[in-house]
């Protein structure tokens, strides 16, 4: 098992609610977090139908089993199970008794809200961050055999080529799941609106274009892109919702929440052939954004997390608040920073330059320095500057260390 920075925010939940949950995409880790985080506690699958069975014929009698609570995984399965532990902890609210997973957000978050709101602690666990992966990982000469590969912990513990893994993983658990959601009996059409999204990464989203071109009816393909977010494959960022005297624009940017996922759906099956492909640059916009959404939730943290564009020409690919301060980030694909790298990064804060920070530049090389007031980050780099941003839930992390020069 990979160390996972969810851990630490965990315990500090189990230590305050009577339940917490643990919810993500499928094959994220979840399980086998649960079950290294919390070793005393009985385990109980949900995906097993004689457990569920049990559970369903007599709830009573299969909670009375674990008194002192229990690892019970993909909840989502049991419906029922959060009005009946609602009972179940109002009666001993003992901290950490019941650990919850899942990976479908439509029928966890609904019961929570309605059966254990003020009695969960609600956690997100994505698919492994650069600062959860193996040090020679971090050793590659560039980012592209990372976002070909993703962060799927079964991709990096296992010698399992990646482009047979996510074929697997589509159709075995992104399509299982939407036949149970939305009663989907054509998957082609959703296949192909799948890889429409990946062929979107980084894009601001224009859901009347993105139907026209699968094929479907508005209103299916907003159904379609919420249970992809629901099933955390994608998410939106949104644009920062603050007026500075501009005409804004108001459309969020999709992403995907895995780059080996969206590499796999616009059929790139290796590194050289990323490297090349006139997406590039949008997966590893990807790639950061992504980084940046995984510090948030491996902090206990919601995301709180905004791309900044308005008519003038002005814009930043990620920025968030610290305090009464804004930090913007600029995200550069190319391993040589040039003066023009530079420029974009002076102007990424220029809309509101008297509230913001030094801004950042995070690029694919691995230079790390600070030049003409802007802080350049080589993507090497990147873990230590966000356990920074981990630790001091969005404050300005440190300088990292490891190819510091100045220039």
């Amino acid at each position: 098992m990979y160390p996972r920075h969810l851990s630490v925010a965990l315990s500090r939940l189990a230590a305050q609610f009577p339940v917490v949950l643990i919810t993500g995409p499928r094959q994220s880790g979840k399980t086998t977090l649960a079950r290294a985080q919390f070793p005393g506690k009985p385990y109980v699958s949900f995906e097993d139908p004689i457990e569920r069975a049990f559970a369903e014929e007599d709830p009573r009698g299969f909670l009375a089993r674990f008194p002192t609570g229990a690892v019970l995984d993909e909840a989502q399965r049991w419906p029922d199970l959060f009005s009946h532990l609602q009972g179940i902890v109002d009666q001993d609210r003992t901290p950490g008794r019941f650990v919850l997973t899942g990976s479908q957000q439509f029928g966890l978050l609904a019961g929570i809200t309605q059966s254990l709101a003020g009695r969960v602690g609600v956690t997100h666990l994505l698919p492994l961050a650069l600062g959860e992966l193996p040090a020679a990982t971090l050793r590659k000469p560039n980012p592209d055999w990372l976002m070909q590969r993703g962060g799927y912990p079964a991709l990096h513990a296992q010698d399992i080529v990646p482009t047979d893994w996510f074929a697997s993983y589509v159709a075995t658990y992104v399509e299982r799941d939407v036949r149970q959601v939305l009663r989907i009996r054509d998957l082609s059409s959703f296949q192909r609106f799948l890889r429409l999204c990946a062929g979107r990464a980084g894009q601001l989203l224009n859901l009347n274009a993105l139907g026209e071109e699968a094929g479907i009816a508005h209103s299916t393909a907003r159904a379609w892109l919420s249970l992809l977010e629901a099933s955390y494959l994608v998410f939106q960022l949104p644009p920062y919702h603050r007026n500075f005297g501009k005409r804004l624009v108001k459309t969020p940017k999709l992403y995907f929440t895995d780059t080996g996922l969206a590499a796999w759906l616009l059929g790139l099956r290796a590194p050289d052939q990323l490297a090349l492909h006139p997406m590039r640059g949008a997966l590893f916009e990807n790639f950061i954004v992504g980084e940046f959404l995984k510090a948030r939730y491996n902090a206990g943290q919601p995301a709180d997390l905004y791309f900044w564009r308005d008519n003038n020409g002005l814009e930043a690919d990620l920025l968030f608040e610290d305090g009464d301060r804004l930090q913007t980030v600029e995200i550069k694909s190319g391993a040589t920073v040039t003066a023009d790298t530079i420029r974009a990064g002076q102007k990424s804060n220029r809309f509101a330059p008297e509230e913001s920070r030094e801004p950042w530049l995070i690029h694919a090389g691995v230079d790390t320095y600070t030049r003409s007031g802007v802080r350049v980050i080589g993507w090497r780099d990147l873990p230590g500057v966000l356990a920074a941003f981990n630790s001091s839930a969005g404050a300005v992390p440190s300088a990292p260390t490891f190819h510091n020069r100045d220039s």
